[in-house]
């Protein structure tokens, strides 16, 4: 055996490097600003009075949603549930959408559109 290694094999590996070349090529630098796929999804709900919702999206667009009109309205369905002021006020986000207890839920892209345009959805 001899005395010391050799530095470096015929065809093999070299010494290693002591400076990264990832430096160099930062992915900061080369990938783009994560855009979301779907904007229409909620981040955040607020019940405010007179059946009214401060509704955030995760792209950050914010408005109210009017929801008197329907609540009162004949054609009410399930919202009728939605009257009592109490039953109003226990709103939750879920999956992205608007949602109160009893699997009642409004469509937040119809919601997106409508606040993106005019600051506020009244729904009838």
């Amino acid at each position: 055996m001899g005395a010391r290694a050799p530095r470096r094999t015929h065809g093999g590996l070299g010494a290693m490097r002591t400076q990264s070349a990832a430096q160099q090529d930062s992915p900061l630098a080369v990938t783009p600003p994560i855009q979301p796929r779907m904007p229409w999804r909620v981040a955040s709900v607020e019940a405010l009075p007179a059946f009214r919702l401060r509704v955030r999206f995760i792209d950050g667009t914010e408005g109210t949603v009017d929801l008197a009109g329907l609540i009162h309205s004949p054609h009410a369905g399930v919202f009728t549930a939605l009257d009592d002021p109490s039953v109003f006020a226990r709103v939750f986000v879920e999956h992205g959408a608007v949602t109160w207890p009893g699997e009642i839920d409004l469509a937040p892209d119809s919601m997106y559109a409508a606040i993106k345009k005019f600051g506020e959805w009244v729904v009838q």
